[in-house]
């Protein structure tokens, strides 16, 4: 009873629900690749119009979207830090606040709201890649600089030489913290990792087939699935 309870507390989050349709979306995307290549395409027809459907069910999700992460970087526009952290983070926002914003003019023209000339629809998928990789990207550079940071920080907590047990304590606390952090910062890197070949190989920038694509973004979409579990059901 307690793992379905978590479960619908993961279920109940559109966040949960949007990485459950993206990893049934890249399993389909996955094992259509799989039955083609054995030829068998008939029965293929149905998991690639699954992944069509659910990606297109998932584009609706995210039609606010935008705004959060245009929020969050104008947040981190406001904080005081780490220079190359804080401009990393506003570049990462705004990259997932373009590609966002023109992947609902994408889901638009899908759904025939509007109508997009094709070498339109074309060049507005394009920039929406282009502004997806790039968020990305400044995702990875991102972790890579707060990953050194907390490094050091440990690094430097750890070469104190605390004479009372309050300050032995408030030391390990600290050191905790930065481990649950710098754990975290690596979870999200594995997952950029993985997602970074999802639209260099839409923009053809690498030629990698759907297989692996599936793959990928299935492993991706777990991984994230897994933090929206924890955030969801561990008491901090």
């Amino acid at each position: 009873m307690a793992n379905v309870a978590a479960t619908l507390k993961v279920l109940n989050t559109t966040v949960g629900r949007d990485k459950v349709y993206r990893a049934t979306q890249y399993f389909a995307r996955f094992f259509a690749w799989y039955l083609i290549s054995r030829g068998r395409k008939v029965e293929a027809v149905r998991w690639n119009a699954l992944k069509g459907h659910l990606a297109i069910a998932r584009k609706l999700l995210c039609l606010g979207k935008p705004l959060e992460h245009l929020q969050a970087a104008l947040r981190a526009a406001q904080t005081t830090g780490d220079l190359k952290e804080q401009l990393t983070t506003i570049a990462r926002q705004l990259g997932y606040f373009g590609y966002l914003t023109y992947d609902a003019v994408a889901w638009a023209n899908t759904v025939r709201f509007i109508s997009l000339k094709p070498e339109t629809s074309q060049k507005v998928q394009k920039i929406a890649n282009r502004f997806w990789l790039a968020g990305i990207l400044f995702s990875i550079t991102h972790a890579v600089f707060k990953a050194g940071r907390l490094t050091k920080e440990a690094r430097e907590l750890r070469g104190l030489d605390e004479k009372n047990v309050g300050e032995q304590n408030a030391r390990k606390s600290q050191l905790r913290a930065l481990c649950t952090t710098r754990a975290a910062t690596r979870h999200q890197f594995v997952i950029d990792i993985f997602d970074v070949w999802l639209p260099a190989s839409n923009l053809g920038l690498v030629n990698i087939n759907d297989g692996v694509l599936g793959i990928f973004g299935l492993i991706s979409s777990v991984l994230a699935l897994q933090t929206q579990w924890l955030a969801v059901n561990v008491t901090k």
